[in-house]
C-alpha cells in the first residue's frame, strides 16, 4: 500500500480488509473509516526472533499493527518523512527512523558485519556491545523518518560515499561499509567526538541521508 505525501512531514495510507501494515507507537495523527490500532508483540513480520534481537542490541522500537478499512495520517514529532519504495530488495534502517510500512514486508534483524547499525557502530566502538540493525525486505513501501529532509545517494562500485554517520538514515542494494576515524575541520572548531568518524558504503546501491546530525 503506497504512501501519500501529504506535505513534508505527513503521509496517508489507505488500509482495506485482509491487509495490515505495521507503525511505530504514536505515528497515528488521524484517521478516517473502520481502523483498529494494536500493540504488537510479534516483531512485525520477521516474528519473535526479530524482536528478541532487536531488544538485545537495544534497538527495539514499539510498533502498532494498524489494521481495517480507511485512511490513516502519519507523522512524528515534526520530522520530515521519506517514502522508500521496495521492488524486492532489502532495506536496511536505523530502527528509531522507522515511521510506518507495508506488513506484507519481512522484518528481520542482522548482525552488524556485513550491512548495517550505523549509529550502532559508533556506540560500539566505545562500548563493545553487539551490534544490531533493521531489515526490511520484499514488496512494498516504507515512510522514515528524518531531520531536514531526506537526499537520495547513488553508491556505485567508482564512486564510493562517504558519510557522517549521525546523518545516516538508511541504504539499500549491495553495499558494504566501513567505518573509519577522520580528523578534520569539524574537530578543529571543537565539535563533537561522534564527527571524527566517517562511514564509507561502497559497491552499488543508495544510500538515505538526513540534512541535519541531530538524532530523533
Amino acid at each position: 500500500m503506497p504512501f501519500t505525501a501529504l506535505n513534508s512531514r505527513m503521509v496517508q495510507a489507505t488500509v482495506t480488509p485482509g491487509q495490515r501494515m505495521f507503525s511505530q507507537r504514536g505515528a497515528m495523527l488521524a484517521y478516517r473509516g473502520e481502523v483498529t490500532f494494536t500493540p504488537n508483540i510479534q516483531g512485525g513480520q520477521g516474528g519473535i526472533g526479530s524482536m528478541i534481537g532487536r531488544r538485545i542490541a537495544g534497538e527495539a522500537t514499539p510498533l502498532m499493527t494498524v489494521e481495517g478499512s480507511g485512511t490513516v495520517m502519519f507523522g512524528h514529532g515534526g520530522h520530515h518523512v521519506h517514502v522508500v519504495d521496495l521492488t524486492g530488495e532489502t532495506l536496511y534502517v536505523e530502527a528509531d527512523r522507522l515511521l510506518a510500512f507495508d506488513g506484507s514486508l519481512q522484518q528481520g534483524t542482522m548482525f552488524l558485519g556485513a550491512q548495517g547499525g550505523v549509529m550502532g557502530m559508533v556506540r560500539g566502538q566505545v562500548t563493545g556491545q553487539g551490534l544490531f540493525t533493521t531489515t526490511l525486505s520484499g514488496v512494498g513501501s516504507v515512510a522514515v523518518m528524518a531531520h531536514g529532509g531526506v537526499l537520495e545517494l547513488p553508491i556505485t562500485p567508482q564512486r564510493p560515499v562517504h558519510v557522517d554517520p549521525q546523518a545516516y538514515v538508511a541504504h539499500r542494494g549491495e553495499v558494504r561499509n566501513k567505518l573509519s576515524t577522520a580528523l578534520g575541520w569539524r574537530d578543529m572548531v571543537g565539535r563533537g567526538s561522534g564527527e571524527a568518524f566517517q562511514l564509507e558504503l561502497s559497491g552499488q546501491g543508495t544510500v538515505y541521508v538526513q540534512a541535519s546530525e541531530e538524532k530523533l
